[in-house]
């Protein structure tokens, strides 16, 4: 059988396409939804409620997503979770009710929360940490892909079409990774496409980290939160997922309410954001590589790359005072801002723990970051309500990051592995 020379790039390639589908599936509603609300009428505050039912379940399955890698491993675990919301996605388009988008939204959230774990691990599993931010940076760009791709095509099926082919057509996408991810993915010791140079490479690099560790079994989520870096990590997840979900939930409907463009002008625009993401992405991963490879250390590179993201983000201040052009250059930068820190703080976790409990790590902060990021999106649809106003919602998702910038510098004195982990351990232990 013919061997396939970098083949953690392909993997890498494959997980993109899988952050891409899960982009685009999420991303439908909220493109969607000005089309939608002319068969079911939609308020603020029930807007905000149906992403608040996304994001719960979300959470709740991040960090149980996370465990799921973990148990069954990334092979199976992943398929399972893209059949479910592949599904749920195909869901979307046969409810009438705002009740029965609810369900719809929720069922979805359950799905993709695991989805990003996953990758974290496959990542943990393929990668040396000198690759590894490049490789989180190529996945997360997937996202941005997707995004980029949701209003234009969704746009162009709802003129084609109808709305509720939006989610027929997405949610059959997904069906068809899953069974793709399926006949490809495995382990690099299992894996009979790859060369032994390149496994050899892969098993020498990440020896180090992965000796005596404890089996993942043994190791719970409360002795995870034994040392500072876990709390770290979450924290800033917490805030900063908040500022983004309220981003990607909430800038095709201010294009809509507040700068009056219809369903056409919003898949003509709102793709600009999103491919400043990908870019973010991009960047973000190839910096810290880069500077890696020139003798900085894993510390000093993620820390560049996390201050240089967090200060672009203040720039949402001025997106509701300015002309339309202005308007998305400044949500471009907040975008390839969010995207360019996210790609680094998941590469943290990666970075500090042990490949054995990545997914559970990855599954805690995703969960908690999507708690944040429902409580605030609770809080944007009641100020909406009462305020109509956005100034006061940009104003708040502009500071997350640079306060999660502090957070992380203060309690994270060095970034380096985590040698060996206990089943118990004293709160706030810095190994």
């Amino acid at each position: 059988m013919p061997r396939i020379r970098n083949l953690r790039w392909w993997v890498a390639g494959l997980l993109a396409c899988a952050s891409a589908l899960s982009y685009l599936d999420r991303q439908s509603f909220p493109v969607a939804v000005t089309q939608i609300q002319k068969q079911i009428p939609l308020s603020n505050r029930q807007y905000s409620i149906l992403q608040m039912l996304f994001l719960l379940a979300y959470s709740a399955m991040y960090a149980g997503g996370g465990k799921i890698a973990d148990w069954l491993g990334t092979r199976l675990g992943y398929a399972m979770l893209i059949l479910w919301w592949s599904v749920a996605t195909i869901l979307h388009g046969v409810v009438s009710t705002v009740f029965g988008l609810g369900i719809a939204r929720f069922l979805l959230g359950f799905g993709e929360g695991g989805g990003f774990p996953c990758s974290a691990k496959a990542v943990s599993e393929w990668f040396p940490p000198e690759d590894r931010a490049f490789a989180f940076g190529i996945f997360n760009t997937g996202s941005s892909v997707g995004a980029v791709v949701a209003p234009p095509l969704i746009a162009f099926i709802i003129l084609t079409l109808d709305w509720r082919w939006v989610f027929f057509i997405i949610g059959t996408l997904g069906v068809l990774w899953a069974l793709a991810w399926w006949v490809f993915y495995d382990l690099p010791q299992k894996q009979k496409l790859i060369t032994p140079d390149e496994l050899a490479h892969i098993e020498r690099s990440l020896a180090p980290t992965t000796e005596s560790v404890l089996q993942p079994s043994r190791i719970s989520w409360l002795s995870l939160f034994g040392y500072r870096q876990m709390w770290a990590l979450v924290g800033a997840k917490f805030l900063t997922d908040a500022a983004w979900f309220f981003f990607i939930f909430w800038l095709p409907k201010y294009l809509g309410d507040v700068r009056h463009l219809n369903i056409k002008q919003i898949g003509y625009f709102a793709w600009i954001p999103y491919a400043a993401a990908g870019a973010g992405s991009f960047l973000g991963g190839w910096l810290s590589s880069f500077l890696v490879r020139r003798r900085f250390s894993i510390n000093a590179s993620r820390k560049i790359c996390l201050g240089l993201s967090a200060a672009l983000m203040p720039l949402s201040l001025l997106i509701t005072k300015s002309p339309l052009g202005w308007t998305l250059v400044f949500f471009s930068f907040v975008f390839l801002g969010h995207q360019f820190w996210s790609t680094i703080l998941q590469t943290m976790a990666a970075d500090i723990f042990p490949s054995a409990v990545v997914g559970s790590v990855a599954g805690l902060m995703g969960a908690l970051g999507s708690f944040g990021a429902m409580l605030f999106d609770l809080l944007v649809g009641s100020i909406l309500t009462y305020t109509h106003s956005y100034s006061s919602v940009f104003l708040l998702a502009g500071f997350f990051h640079p306060l999660s910038f502090l957070i992380i510098v203060l309690t994270i004195r060095r970034i380096e592995p985590i040698s060996r982990l206990k089943a118990s351990t004293p709160l706030f232990e810095s190994a």
